[in-house]
Formats: structure tokens, sequence, C-alpha cells
């Protein structure tokens, strides 16, 4: 998370686009990129040439070749405003758009990549900015990038809004996921959910305290053959396989589809891990929906189509955890209880966090909760875990300010220690739900219909003294106004 004078060199730079008339958040963060990406491969290419000149020998694989070394920042950045403009526009944005993989997320996706800063002296200052900007290591990239991208939240265009990092470190962190996971997230969007898992495994060592990456296969499969992602949006579909290369994913497979549309037919069972919070639009129209997922549940709401597709997608023993609107949890259709009979009957349904419902602030208050579940295709729900979430270390209102009162660690330290026979407790936060319990209930997975709410004794003096002390009071009362009435009247 930035903060303090980075933060305000960022809303300096987002303040020189929108005063030079460009106004489309994804717009800013789209042009932005190009020039972070293209800065970072002349910081990659620096690193080399140093490297090499410790070791007395040549540059290996390098980035630019001798002809394109007008394309590096560290060449270019110190250019007057029309000469820099001509480098960037025709050499250096080209040249972005040509790397990546022939056929792999990166190339197709730049392949319609529109270079837009035509204003010489707004592209100066930019690239003065941005070079002022520190961003020595990975992670520093990473948030200065994901802080660009959290101002999609405040303008809200196209309805493109970012899960908070925070709650998609948490998930990441609830499913643990391993070296060798096949992860999607069928509504990418910015990649958030990937980027994250990516983090996580970087840290992660194993029992002898070797970074699991660094194991034989490892770091190819991370590199090649770990992520997935979906999304119908190109600029997004851009901006996200940007933004998992800033975090060093060399071939992410992120690719243009509609997920709940026909297009997604020929993907099925592929999947270890699924991460989402999709977009839920209301309904779609009949025609446009896959016939495979009506099949399982006959709705057209986007918020139980995606629930049948995780199913879909995901291998047998495959994990997810997806954000949910809170209507999926207790609604009374035959739609909403088919789902959920399904997650808890044919499947195993592990857990179920409830949100407050100020963690979208400040762009939507509404109540939503973390559903997990293991596919199994042949059930295994003896009991669902709930948590009752209270707060998440930010303020609840439209500032999401940092407060002391954050559930997060508890969530997860209860998580892995959870205990079926232990965690009865329906007064605590967390707690087991026979399943049983559930089925009786129609299969309603809402916290409040489980939970047990203790209220705290009160008491009260007798009726009679009460009385008198309202008396009290009233005498007092008369006798300023007595008073009052002296000083105005004598």
């Amino acid at each position: 998370m930035i903060a303090g004078e980075l933060k305000s060199k960022v809303d300096k730079l987002w303040d020189t686009f929108w005063s030079n008339g460009t106004s489309n958040p994804l717009s800013v963060i789209e042009q932005v990129s190009y020039l972070l990406f293209i800065k970072r491969l002349d910081e990659l290419e620096l690193a080399k040439e140093k490297k090499a000149q410790r070791l007395g020998g040549a540059v290996k694989k390098p980035i630019f070749s001798s002809e394109q070394q007008n394309c590096r920042w560290s060449k270019f950045k110190n250019q007057n405003a029309a000469d820099l403009l001509a480098i960037v526009r025709d050499e250096a944005f080209p040249f972005i758009k040509s790397m990546g993989k022939e056929g792999g997320a990166y190339a197709v996706h730049m392949k319609d990549a529109t270079f837009l800063i035509a204003n010489a002296s707004l592209l100066s200052n930019v690239v003065q900015q941005i070079d002022e900007i520190p961003m020595e290591d990975r992670d520093t990239k990473g948030d200065l990038y994901e802080y660009m991208l959290s101002k999609l939240t405040t303008a809200g265009t196209n309805g493109q809004f970012r899960t908070p990092r925070h709650i998609i470190k948490m998930m990441v962190d609830l499913m643990a996921p391993n070296a060798r996971e096949i992860v999607c997230d069928p509504a990418c969007g910015t990649g958030g959910f990937l980027v994250a898992v990516s983090e996580y495994l970087r840290r992660k060592k194993d029992s002898e305290g070797n970074l699991v990456l660094n194991a034989p296969g490892n770091r190819d499969h991370f590199n090649s053959g770990m992520f997935h992602g979906f999304d119908f949006d190109s600029t997004m579909l851009r901006i996200g396989s940007m933004n998992m290369m800033l975090h060093g994913i060399e071939d992410p497979k992120i690719e243009a589809r509609d997920s709940l549309s026909e297009d997604h037919g020929e993907v099925e069972e592929a999947f270890t891990l699924i991460l989402a919070n999709p977009p839920f639009k209301g309904s779609l129209d009949s025609e446009n929906i896959a016939a495979d997922l009506k099949k399982v549940i006959n709705t057209k709401k986007t918020e139980l189509l995606f629930g049948v597709l995780f199913l879909r997608l995901l291998k047998k023993g495959g994990r997810c955890a997806a954000i949910v609107p809170d209507g999926v949890l207790f609604g009374s259709s035959k739609a909403h209880k088919t789902l959920r009979r399904v997650l808890v009957e044919d499947h195993k349904l592990d857990g179920v966090i409830s949100m407050p419902s100020g963690v979208f602030k400040p762009y939507a208050g509404v109540s939503t909760a973390i559903v997990m579940f293991t596919k199994t295709g042949a059930g295994g729900t003896d009991a669902v875990w709930f948590y009752d979430m209270q707060a998440d270390g930010l303020s609840l209102d439209d500032k999401r300010q940092v407060v002391e009162e954050n559930d997060i660690p508890d969530i997860l330290r209860r998580w892995e220690g959870r205990d079926l026979l232990k965690d009865t407790d329906r007064k605590d936060k967390a707690f087991f739900v026979p399943k049983e319990e559930i089925v009786g209930n129609a299969y309603d997975l809402s916290i409040n219909r489980y939970k047990e709410i203790e209220y705290e004794e009160v008491e009260y003096e007798p009726p009679r003294v009460i009385l008198g002390q309202l008396k009290a009071i009233e005498d007092e009362i008369r006798a300023d106004l007595d008073e009052l009435e002296g000083m105005l009247f004598d």
C-alpha cells in the first residue's frame, strides 16, 4: 500500500492527464501502463549490463538490439518534447507491442493497443513524473500499479471495480495455493487474484525452509501453466496482461472469453483453484446463456450462473473461493435453492464468511459473503464452517480509513485451526453448522439463521424509584423556569 510522498506523486500524475483532457480512467491507466513497461524493460537491461560488466562478459539475451537502443527509457527520457514524442510513438511503443511470446496473452491483447498521447508537452511532463517515482523492486511496482487501478473504484467507469486488495489477499491465504495449482479467475479484470497468488507463492517455503518455486519444474509451471483468466473487455485484458507482466509472470493465459456464454464450452474440468469476484449485473438474456449452464440451473441471474460455471471449470478435488451477494445465501427462488443444494449435497461446501456491507464502499454498499467449496461430484459436506466478519481493518464508510478493528487475522487463524468438535458455540464469531440443520432450513446459508445473539442483561431501578427520579427532574425544571421568569418580569 503506497502513502505519503509516493501517493502524492501518483495523484499528481493522474491529475496531469485529467487537466490535459484525458478523463477516462481506463485510458489513463492503459497509457501509463505502456510507459511503466518501457521503463521496466530498461531497468532489466541495465541490471543485465551491470552484471555482465562485473563478470567481464557479454550481456546474455539482451532485451534491446543495437538498432533498438533509442527505445530505452534511459536514452530518450531527457530528449526535448518533440523528439521524445516521435521516439515513444514511432519506436518504443511499436517495440513493446511486438514483444511477448508469439500467440501468448500479452502479444494477442497488445496487437490492437493504441498510443493515445499525441501532445508532446504532456508526454514530456508524464515521462518526467514517472521517472521521479521510485520503483526499486517488484513490490513497489505492484503497489504503485494497484493504486493506479484503485482509481477505477472512484470513477466506476463501465462498472469496472477492483476487489479490495486486502480481501483478495485474505482469500488467497485461505486457499493456500501450492506450486502446482492451475489457477483461474473467470472474470479476471485487472488480474488481481492471479497476481495475489503469484505473490503468495513467491514467499512460500517448504518444510525445510526452501522457496517452493525453486523446486524442479515449479518455476516453469509458474511462468507458463499456472495462471488463467477470462474477460470480455479488450481494455481490461490489456491492463490485466500488463499488470501480470509487471509482476513478473511471463506467460499467463489471459483469454478474451464471455464466461457465461456458449464460447466457454471448450473449457471444462481444467483448473484446481478458482478465485473470483465476478460482476453481478442482474440478469442476462436467455439466448446468451450457455445451454449446459441452463441445464443445471434455470435462471438468468449472473450470480447463480457463475456458481454453476465454477463447478464446471474445476477438476475433481478442485477448490473455489468466490465472493457472492448475500441473496445467494438465502434467496427463496427455486434457482437459489438449487445452487445451494448442489453445493451441499453433490460437493463439499467448506465455509461461508459473512462480510460487512461497507467492504466495497465507496462504490457499493451491498452485503456480500465469501463461499468456499471443493468439487467432489460425490458429496462430502458433513458440516459448514461459518464466520461472522464484522471488521476488515478499514472504516466501513465511504472514506475507508485504517482502523484498529480487523477480523482478518482471526479468520485466517480460525480457518487453519477449525475443529468440528470444538467450534460449536453459536455465540462466537466462528462455528460449524451440521449439514442436517442446513438441509432442514431449505439450504439457507445466511449466518443470521444459525448465529445466537447474546443479549446483555440490563437491570433497571424499580418503577417507584424511576418515578421519584422523574419528579425530582421536573422539580429542578420548575425551579429554573421560576428563576427565569423572575429575571424577565420582576
